[in-house]
């Protein structure tokens, strides 16, 4: 993570923490981003402004990794290996609450663990099933921060068009892929003994994915 970071730094991505290296106990030191995050993020991208900012924030990302060479040997929360034709350094947990903002401005992008090579379908499919959002009507509006049941359609082809894609073809079943990607990632990452995905497990994590999957096949005609 730290050559990642350094390399961001190196070509003048200004939207990640850099890395200040350890203090006298060993514990890593980034710098600080100021800026509101977390649980906060939500209701930055519901206008229209915080939705498109959030994507070309993504796409700016991803441009940044384009010429990364990981370090030797360089392991991954998903695994190793280097990024093949085509691929990038996905954050792998691209939403709105792993990015910092100031008002409805994407500032800083946090929470790096789970960065790994990866095709740039797999963030905006991973951001999209938060953003668009495939969620139901309810969840939309008593936690999303959304006053009205958002129109998914649009907003998904807003984000797409925003990050720069030509066309939001396959984009759907690509979310519901990540969906089903997603859960199996947080089995064995909870099998392994990892947390938080153990305790999440053994809160019953997987069956609201689980549900949330079948909410989103259910109604895949509500963003095609």
């Amino acid at each position: 993570m730290h050559a990642l970071l350094r390399h961001l730094e190196s070509v003048g991505f200004l939207h990640a923490p850099r890395v200040l290296g350890f203090d006298e106990e060993g514990r890593e030191v980034l710098s600080y981003i100021e800026g509101e995050s977390g649980p906060l993020g939500w209701a930055k991208v519901v206008e229209d402004e915080g939705l498109s900012a959030f994507a070309r924030l993504l796409r700016d990302y991803h441009d940044a990794t384009a010429d990364f060479i990981p370090p030797d040997q360089a392991v991954w929360a998903a695994g190793t290996g280097t990024p093949t034709s085509g691929e990038v350094i996905c954050h792998g947990d691209f939403g709105p609450w792993n990015v910092v903002w100031q008002g409805h401005r994407p500032v800083g992008i946090i929470d790096w663990d789970f960065a790994r090579p990866a095709a740039r379908l797999h963030d905006v499919a991973y951001a999209l099933q938060y953003v668009a959002p495939f969620r139901d009507d309810a969840e939309c509006l008593r936690w999303l921060h959304f006053p009205q049941p958002p129109n998914r359609r649009k907003r998904l082809e807003q984000f797409c068009s925003a990050y720069g894609l030509s066309s939001a073809d396959g984009i759907v079943e690509a979310v519901i892929a990540e969906q089903q990607a997603n859960a199996e990632r947080v089995g064995r990452l909870a099998d392994a003994g990892h947390q938080p995905q153990a305790t999440w497990v053994a809160e019953g994590y997987l069956h609201d994915l689980e549900r949330r999957l079948a909410w989103s096949r259910e109604h895949r005609h509500l963003f095609e």
